[in-house]
């Protein structure tokens, strides 16, 4: 991607959800090899971007060494759209870019892949899709989509793979599954802080 299009892309960290199959614990704050996993997505993904939101809910002090916090806007955590939401509404450039906080792999060349199937399909988003399986939260979205967004949780939606469809999402494939990996549990945790063998 040229700077130019990095200047026109916000990064988004999904943090706000409730990290209920690590045991409640706050996930983008837990430890890989040494530093929060929120810092190794923040850093892949500061390349791609000219600026970073955290969506987060809680912490957002310790959050806030990655990017300006954005609460959800809409209460009961009712999953990643209303961290989408949140970033959409504070988002000042034409497009943003999200990404979980607990994928610290993500690929160096996400923005620009999901903005050539943006601009290809002329659509008003890009979702990612490895592996043969659909990645809805790496998404590549027009601001002016926030309206859209706001009718579709207005109206009790939740699933992203719903939205994207209803938006007609471009869907772009990536070569390499594990780049989107994300770490769910404590084991999973401790296995990619495990020294390779």
């Amino acid at each position: 991607m040229s700077s130019a299009s990095r200047d026109a892309v916000t990064g988004l960290i999904l943090a706000g959800g409730l990290g209920r199959r690590m045991g409640g614990v706050d996930k983008g704050l837990q430890l890989l090899r040494g530093r929060p996993m929120a810092a190794w997505v923040a850093e892949r993904l500061a390349s791609q971007a000219a600026t970073l939101l955290v969506s987060a809910n809680r912490n957002g002090d310790v959050y806030a060494q990655f990017g300006r916090i954005v609460p959800d806007r809409i209460a009961g955590f009712v999953g990643p759209l209303a961290g989408i939401h949140a970033g959409l509404a504070a988002c000042e450039t034409p497009l943003l870019v999200s990404v979980p906080c607990d994928a610290p792999s993500l690929p160096l060349d996400l923005v620009a892949r999901l903005h050539e199937g943006l601009e290809k399909a002329d659509a008003a988003a890009a979702i990612a899709c490895a592996g043969g399986r659909v990645q809805p939260v790496f998404a590549l979205i027009k601001r002016e989509a926030l309206g859209s967004l706001a009718q579709f949780l207005a109206s009790g939606g939740r699933s992203a793979n719903a939205w994207f469809a209803s938006l007609s999402a471009a869907v772009v494939d990536f070569p390499d599954a594990d780049a989107f990996a994300n770490i769910n549990t404590r084991e999973e945790l401790d296995q990619a802080s495990a020294p390779p063998a």
